[in-house]
């Protein structure tokens, strides 16, 4: 018998200043068995983030035809393809060509450097790529947050993000590798 999901429900209040966005989501989130808390709070984040009345989680952990966050407009063309980890150079290629814009966010701390280092000629060719390293402290971090029933809080203001569950918070600092159009800066 196969092993399920284990089922999050998130009540997540984001103000993110930066886009102007105020909204509360009512979120079910379900954590593959081979996911890892990190990487389920990794995609929580990029929700965060990229919050939108469209933006909707994928299954890009089991089907590599769907990104693990999404966005598509009303004709069904993807506007948005987000990836948690470090998923291969022709699956990001892939992405690349099916959407207007992809985003990586990679966490792991060196093997991170590794990875970025093995891929990033072939990385600067997607000129609609953007990848972002969240240090490994800020990632673990989130992973201790982990609970059935989340209520967190996500500010974001002056390239800062804070997520708070109400007995802790973290301050996630991220750092772009690679920016669209080949501008690399950190």
């Amino acid at each position: 018998m196969a092993i399920k999901s284990t089922i999050f429900k998130i009540n997540l209040q984001i103000a993110d200043m930066e886009r102007h966005y105020y909204h509360d989501h009512a979120l079910t989130m379900a954590q593959h068995p081979s996911e890892t808390d990190e990487r389920m709070m990794m995609r929580l984040l990029t929700f965060c983030l990229h919050a939108h009345e469209y933006l909707e989680f994928g299954q890009g952990m089991t089907n590599e035809d769907e990104a693990d966050v999404w966005q598509k407009d009303l004709t069904g063309t993807i506007v948005l393809w987000i990836d948690v980890g470090m998923p291969d150079e022709k699956l990001l290629r892939k992405a690349c060509g099916r959407a207007k814009q992809v985003m990586v966010y990679c966490y792991g701390g060196r093997t991170v450097d590794l990875w970025f280092t093995q891929n990033s000629a072939q990385f600067e060719r997607l000129k609609n790529l953007t990848v972002i390293n969240v240090p490994m402290e800020s990632s673990r971090a989130l992973a201790n947050m982990v609970q059935r029933n989340m209520q967190l809080n996500c500010s974001i203001q002056d390239g800062q993000v804070w997520l708070a569950n109400g007995d802790e918070s973290v301050m996630i600092e991220l750092v772009t590798l690679k920016a669209p159009h080949g501008y690399n800066h950190t």
